[in-house]
């Protein structure tokens, strides 16, 4: 089995001992090495299980195995740094906290290329600026597993494609592996290999995004033969006059004489599970612990 560097089993996450559940039933596998998009709508569970991964709270039930303390990194919505610090008193605290790992120059370059000064105070830069030294900081550490909670959302346009470009070279250079969350799919798309859907709590798609594309189909048809869908397993269908879409996931063949198919996109494969949460989940096969369910 390939290595992994976060693993869940029935991994469930309670506000308080009355309050409401965060997370629940989640189980999957992300192997080491990919570059992994964790989406979901505003709420639904994503900074829970960022901080679950990072160790910041214990699980309410189930259990996560990740990587040594040592060798992750986390940036948290906030960007926690210390205020007082100057940009090269945070960059050296990076330094002396991370003995013989420290990657000076990777730290410098983020920072440079964000024409920050130095002496500059962490309480006088803006979102944007805390952010980059944020990423310095973390990348510096040379982790073997980077947790980026929303990382892009305070960034302009320019510095937000500078920074990712900044993320994939050191993926593909050091093997890092990333989770990456965000709402926003377009952000993420085109720069990550594997996929986390996170909707209400619950992991509702999980694996290799080539996989997941490729276990949809988008059928177009008469809505007379709409009985013929019972064979598959339909996420979601729509009936407009005579004519019926429906997204489904394919167990045996159909009759091209009376269906059109399609391969979605991504786009409308996450739209239409969001838009039905009681439609299957889906564990891709190198995404699947040994407990978890097989679509």
């Amino acid at each position: 089995m390939t290595e992994t560097v976060i693993e869940a089993e029935g991994l469930g996450l309670r506000h308080g001992r009355r309050g409401g559940w965060a997370l629940r039933d989640c189980s999957f596998r992300l192997p080491a090495g990919r570059v992994c998009a964790l989406v979901g709508p505003n709420g639904a569970g994503k900074s829970s299980l960022l901080g679950l991964a990072a160790g910041l709270v214990l699980p309410t039930e189930g259990t996560l195995r990740t990587v040594p303390r040592e060798t992750l990194a986390y940036v948290g919505q906030n960007k926690p740094l210390y205020p007082q610090f100057t940009v090269g008193e945070t960059l050296r605290m990076g330094r002396e906290l991370n003995p013989g790992r420290w990657a000076a120059t990777t730290a410098e370059r983020i920072v440079a290329a964000g024409e920050l000064d130095p002496r500059t105070k962490v309480r006088a830069l803006s979102g944007g600026q805390r952010t980059r030294v944020a990423l310095a900081l973390a990348l510096g550490k040379r982790p073997g597993l980077l947790l980026l909670d929303e990382p892009m959302a305070d960034l302009d346009p320019l510095a937000r494609r500078e920074l990712m470009g900044t993320l994939m070279a050191d993926a593909a250079d050091n093997g890092t592996s990333l989770v990456m969350s965000s709402h926003i799919l377009t952000e993420l798309e085109g720069a990550c290999d594997h996929l986390l859907l996170v909707d209400r709590g619950r992991i509702r798609l999980s694996g290799p995004i080539d996989a997941i594309g490729e276990a949809h189909r988008l059928l177009s048809g008469p809505a007379a033969a709409s009985a013929q869908l019972a064979a598959h397993t339909v996420v979601e269908s729509r009936t407009t006059g005579r004519g019926l879409t429906a997204l489904v996931r394919l167990r045996g063949p159909v009759d091209s004489g009376v269906w059109q198919t399609e391969h979605p996109t991504l786009e409308e494969i996450l739209l239409a599970h969001l838009r039905s949460p009681d439609a299957p989940s889906l564990t891709t096969e190198d995404s699947l612990v040994s407990t978890g369910v097989r679509a």
